[in-house]
This record gives C-alpha cells, sequence and structure tokens, in this order.
C-alpha cells in the first residue's frame, strides 16, 4: 500500500527548532503523533533524530498493526497507545512524562480508511455503512442514519457537511429506510445524488461528498474530540515546543484558529505599553494565517488539495 504523507518535510522543518532544542538541552527530545495512520510523518522523524522519541497515538487497530510493523526497527524510540487523540494528558500521566518537545496532528479520514472498500468512508466504491476509525466500538454510520431522526439527521449535514439541500437528502434516505433500500454506500450515494437537482450536481464534485464528510465527522464525534484535544495538547507542551495542524475541511480549521488565537493574544487591555504582570501571551504563532500544499505537491498527493496547515510555539510557563 502507497503511503504519501501530507507536508511531510514541512511538518519536520516547523518540529525541528523544538527537538532540536530539546536534544541540545537534555539529550533527548519526545514528539505526540496524535494521528499515527500508516506511521509516514513517525517513522521520517525517527530516522532523523536518533535520539528522539515519538508516541504515536490512534484509534484504528488496523493502521496500528501496520504501524507497527513500519516502525518496530527504531524499538522503544517508537511507543504506538489506541487511543482517541484527546487523550494526550492522561496517557502522558500514564506514563509519568510531564511536558513533550512537539506534538504533530494530520486530521481527517486516512489514506487507508478510504483505500480500504469495506470501512464505508469512500463513496466511489460499494461498502457496508460503516465510516467507523474505530471499528471495535462506537455506532456506525448505518446506525445514525436507521435510528436518527429527520431533525437530527437535517441538523448532521448542514453542520458537518454544510449541505444546503440537506432537508430532501434527509427525506429520501427515511424513505429508503422505511423501504428496506438502504444497506450500502452505494444506496446512500444514489440517494443524495436523487435528492440534488441537475444544476447543483454539475459542480462540485461528487454530490455525496458534503454527505459522507457529515456522517463520518457525527460517526466519531471529530469536531468534539478536536475541541478537547487543541487545549489538551498545548497544555501538555514544553516551554519552546511546538504543536503543528493540518485540517481538511473549514470546521476543522476554525477550531484550531479559535485556540491558537485564544492562547497567543496577550491579556492586557489594548494601548498599554506592555503586558501586565501574568497577562503575555503563553503562546506564539509561527506564521500567521494558515499555509497550503504546493501545486507540486497536490500534483504528487492529491490529498494535499484541501489541507491547511497552523503551527505555534509555548514561550512561557
Amino acid at each position: 500500500m502507497q503511503h504519501i504523507p501530507v507536508a511531510l518535510d514541512r511538518c519536520i522543518a516547523l518540529l525541528a527548532p523544538a527537538i532540536e532544542s530539546a536534544i541540545l538541552d537534555h539529550q533527548s527530545a519526545i514528539i505526540i503523533d496524535a494521528t499515527l495512520g500508516l506511521a509516514g510523518h513517525t517513522s521520517e522523524l525517527l530516522e532523523r533524530y536518533p535520539e528522539l522519541t515519538v508516541i504515536g497515538f490512534d484509534r484504528d487497530l488496523s493502521a496500528i498493526d501496520i504501524a507497527k510493523r513500519r516502525v518496530e526497527k527504531f524499538g522503544s524510540r517508537a511507543i504506538i497507545v489506541h487511543s482517541v487523540y484527546d487523550r494526550i494528558e492522561e496517557v502522558l500521566e500514564e506514563k509519568n512524562i510531564s511536558k513533550v518537545d512537539g506534538i504533530l496532528f494530520d486530521l481527517g479520514v486516512s489514506s487507508m480508511q478510504l483505500d480500504v472498500a469495506d470501512r464505508g468512508f469512500a463513496y466511489s466504491q460499494d461498502a457496508p455503512l460503516d465510516m467507523r476509525m474505530d471499528q471495535s466500538q462506537g455506532i456506525s454510520a448505518f446506525d445514525v442514519l436507521m435510528t436518527y431522526d429527520r431533525n437530527s439527521l437535517i441538523r448532521i449535514l448542514r453542520n458537518y457537511g454544510e449541505e444546503k439541500f440537506a432537508p430532501r437528502i434527509v427525506d429520501r434516505i427515511i424513505a429508503a429506510r422505511d423501504g428496506g433500500k438502504l444497506n450500502s454506500t452505494k444506496n446512500l450515494a444514489e440517494i443524495v445524488k436523487e435528492s440534488i437537482p441537475a444544476p447543483a450536481r454539475r459542480t462540485g464534485g461528487n454530490p455525496a461528498k458534503r454527505t459522507f464528510q457529515a456522517l463520518r465527522i457525527e460517526v466519531n464525534q471529530e469536531l468534539e474530540v478536536l475541541q478537547r484535544a487543541i487545549p489538551s495538547a498545548l497544555r501538555a507542551l514544553a516551554v519552546n515546543g511546538r504543536l503543528v495542524v493540518m485540517s481538511y475541511q473549514s470546521l476543522e480549521d476554525k477550531i484550531v484558529k479559535v485556540e491558537f488565537t485564544k492562547v497567543c493574544t496577550s491579556g492586557t487591555p489594548r494601548g498599554l505599553p506592555i503586558d501586565l504582570p501574568n497577562s503575555a501571551a503563553k503562546y506564539r504563532l509561527i506564521f500567521s494565517s494558515s499555509e497550503s500544499a504546493s501545486q507540486q505537491e497536490i500534483d504528487l498527493n492529491p490529498r494535499a488539495q484541501s489541507m491547511r496547515l497552523r503551527a505555534v510555539e509555548r514561550v512561557a510557563a
């Protein structure tokens, strides 16, 4: 399975000052890869920095099996945890680690999850309506579609998919489930296509994309988890530590932007010449706004098309 990590060199360049500073100070460094996936970023970081330990989080047991084989040669420097990334502080406490030198988030669905048809993430392949990142627990997309009421389904499609035809799609979904005709990703993709007026189907890519995104976010509680995870990750950073986040849709990026802005803003009222005691920001933006992938990378790795990258550094305890 070919795996091309998004923004690999850029992410390593952003984390490098924190890693190198920690190695200089105490001969070692610890990074968290909060979304381990197939360990593309982790394996490259471990290869480049022999003094580095990476703690990789993932909720997907299939991905963990592959990642373990990939990082096996690094021995105890690669620690893999089956967990959602909002448990960063709990896991560090369990491992008696007080702070880390860097954290990387590569959000959204992984290439492996999209490529394996029976996971149900892809509208282009027929599969069971699953969409769970952790297939060992939780409700599936089928459960959501079969049990949620009309208003709840409309809310999900509008809020998480920004789907303006949500009521029409949901009415057809309910009709299909009542008639026993909602059994697979193919069924769902067809229902969405039939619900959207022909002129609207001619632009914006596959019309099922927004509905599949919305269901995936609901099934995995992605935005709620991220809302908890970013503040937790910020607290876990040592001074001079860096947090790097890649997001792939506006709802994720907005959460990251809001949390970064909050911690990088001084609490001193505007107009005063110096920061009041305990009011200075403890973090700084490494660059303003967000970065996107280069056209060269997008040509090589189409998944990078919608990527937005943000990064902060902790400057005070």
